[in-house]
């Protein structure tokens, strides 16, 4: 997760990143804050997990439900310097996050900056578990990124060899071709439905519907039913049809009586 944030070759500015348990350890909340990045896992067992501070673990009514320890402070401020290295060497390519965590997870004990790592994600993730408690727009927030994260593996899955999903090539350049060939069909049928989808609410607007942009931005142009994924495909160029000259949309009545755009089948 780290080496994709850090070089994911396109030109977005990632600055929170949602993920499900797994993986929400506190190596990688330490290495995400080190490198910028806003970690947002959405923990199932949240209210088990202790909290750590700095200072000596008081006792208060309102908080004695929680698990409180204290962490190591010590280490993270002799090992800071340390930790501010690993990061750089990860941002710039000198390493891999994936080898150097398998690498500190190999001796944690024996390894102060392992160890650091450690102590620096547990106030993080302490702080971030303080905010997902009380703030409902974040919890919010992050199932609406993994409901679009489903979304886009659920097409992957409904592309990929009938959901079968198997790479049976044995080189890796072979697998990294094959999984390129499944990218650039994913960005093709979302790049397809953004543009029918942007005609589509244009053409909404224009008959009298009010469309919030607030409303625009939870639509994700991955849905896939008004696809044929089965049959034979050419890819010679048309010049009859470009981006000024688009399908024409299909109109619907709902069962409430509201024309709905929905665009073309292919």
């Amino acid at each position: 997760m780290i080496d994709a944030l850090c070089h994911h070759e396109s030109d977005l500015h990632i600055r929170e990143h949602y993920t499900d348990t797994g993986g929400s350890t506190e190596q990688v909340f330490a290495l995400a804050t080190l490198l910028g990045f806003r970690f947002a896992p959405r923990i199932s067992d949240a209210l088990a997990k202790k909290l750590y501070v700095l200072g000596e673990v008081g006792t208060s009514e309102s908080l004695k439900t929680l698990l409180f320890e204290q962490v190591n402070k010590k280490l993270i401020v002799e090992q800071w310097g340390e930790m501010q290295r690993v990061a750089s060497s990860i941002r710039h390519g000198t390493v891999s996050a994936s080898l150097l965590m398998r690498k500190l997870a190999a001796y944690p004990r024996q390894n102060q900056v392992a160890r650091a790592l450690t102590e620096l994600g547990k106030l993080e993730r302490t702080a971030f578990l303080l905010e997902y408690f009380r703030d409902e727009s974040l919890r919010r927030r992050i199932l609406i990124g993994l409901n679009k994260g489903e979304a886009l593996h659920a097409l992957a899955r409904q592309l990929f060899f009938g959901r079968l999903g198997e790479l049976r090539d044995r080189a890796l350049e072979d697998q990294m071709h094959r999984a390129s060939c499944l990218h650039l069909l994913m960005a093709a049928i979302a790049a397809w439905n953004t543009i029918y989808l942007t005609e589509a609410f244009a053409t909404l607007r224009r008959r009298g519907e009010e469309i919030a942009e607030t409303t625009v931005a939870h639509i994700a142009p991955l849905g896939w039913e008004h696809i044929n994924l089965v049959g034979n495909y050419h890819f010679a160029p048309q010049p009859g049809r470009s981006l000024d000259n688009l399908r024409p949309l299909r109109l619907g009545v709902s069962h409430e009586g509201e024309e709905a755009a929905q665009q073309e089948a292919v």
